[in-house]
């Protein structure tokens, strides 16, 4: 079998905004690994600023990976602990070589095309009038959860932009998510979970930045509105120390990116333990191409979950790998009849 890797940029079909600037590429890394006619396919996907493995040695270490492709796949995790994106890639990779279709790699009634995933509809931060035209634009395709980022105008205009909503629509007709991604204060990040609460919203992803396991905790135990952990898991490597920050902050969710977490293995042990203490959690994709929002969605089907997931990221780009992923109204499905075109990366 040999090893080889194809860097691949996205390009986003329109600027996206995070609370970490404005996005316009993607860097993504493809596996691929070939015998005779018998293929397969892996994603390292990478978030600039986020992800614990931006590092110069990325692809220094994709190239490594390469050259000990023939390890076995616990000695290869093993090394790439630093890089869960790449362990992701691996994982992905050796699924889809051992697999009968190089794509389904966990055949299911979604691989089969009979059941699909309910996802949330993402709406991305920006001026007002954009945030209420992809908003208007999500419900009139049907979307029952919508996922807002905040902290990036005036909080003001955001709860004004919520209220809006509201008036509309009440929380049995439309779920309403939020994501800080950080942008509170400790001091102001209270006070601004009570007003929040007052509409009705289903949580708020982190509040407040990572790494204040203290403060963090204490607004789980306070918070008058469910709080959710994303970032506050990226570099926790260890199962024991991923017991340890669960019982620590005990939070209402945690929001799990195989990219970001160490794949397949490391989502695992997020769930197991978040279950242990009665967390609730979902499955979210750190915009990969459609070769790692495929992986994950079919993962993500394996575990019944039967909350809103957040697998909508697919039409971002311009130059997305063409796949049999399609979104139906709010639901995420697999059409074996049509597909993937892969030339691009092979």
């Amino acid at each position: 079998m040999k090893a080889t890797y194809k860097k691949y940029i996205l390009n986003f079909k329109r600027p996206s905004g995070t609370s970490r600037g404005v996005l316009r590429t993607k860097e993504t890394w493809f596996l691929i690994l070939q015998e005779g006619e018998k293929i397969g396919v892996g994603e390292c996907g990478i978030l600039r600023t986020l992800s614990i493995d931006d590092r110069p040695d990325y692809e220094e270490k994709i190239q490594w990976v390469c050259e000990n492709i023939h390890l076995p796949l616990e000695d290869l995790l093993a090394q790439l602990v630093e890089f869960p994106s790449i362990q992701f890639g691996v994982e992905m990779a050796l699924k889809s070589f051992e697999a009968q279709d190089p794509f389904q790699l966990f055949p299911s009634a979604f691989t089969e095309g009979k059941k699909g995933i309910k996802i949330n509809g993402l709406i991305w931060m920006g001026e007002e009038a954009f945030m209420l035209e992809q908003i208007q634009q999500k419900l009139e395709q049907g979307f029952s959860c919508i996922k807002l980022k905040i902290g990036a105008i005036d909080f003001e205009k955001e709860i004004a932009l919520l209220q809006s909503i509201r008036k509309k629509y009440s929380a049995l007709e439309i779920e309403l998510r939020v994501d800080a991604n950080g942008a509170f204060s400790t001091k102001e990040a209270l006070q601004k979970l009570k007003l929040l609460s007052e509409l009705d919203l289903h949580s708020i992803e982190q509040p407040i930045k990572q790494g204040q396991i203290t403060e963090m905790a204490q607004l789980c135990a306070t918070t008058p509105l469910p709080i959710a952990l994303d970032e506050e898991l990226i570099g926790v490597f260890s199962a024991s120390d991923k017991d340890k920050l669960l019982a620590s902050i005990l939070p209402q969710y945690i929001i799990l990116k195989p990219s970001l977490i160490g794949g397949f293995k490391g989502t695992q042990e997020w769930i197991d333990l978040a279950e242990k203490h009665k967390i609730g959690w979902w499955v979210t994709s750190a915009l990969e191409s459609n070769i790692g929002l495929n992986a994950i969605s079919q993962y993500t089907f394996m575990q019944d979950s039967h909350m809103p997931q957040g697998l909508g990221t697919g039409s971002l780009y311009t130059n997305n790998i063409e796949s049999p992923l399609q979104i139906k109204g709010e639901t995420i499905t697999y059409n074996p009849k049509e597909n993937w075109d892969i030339n691009s990366i092979l």
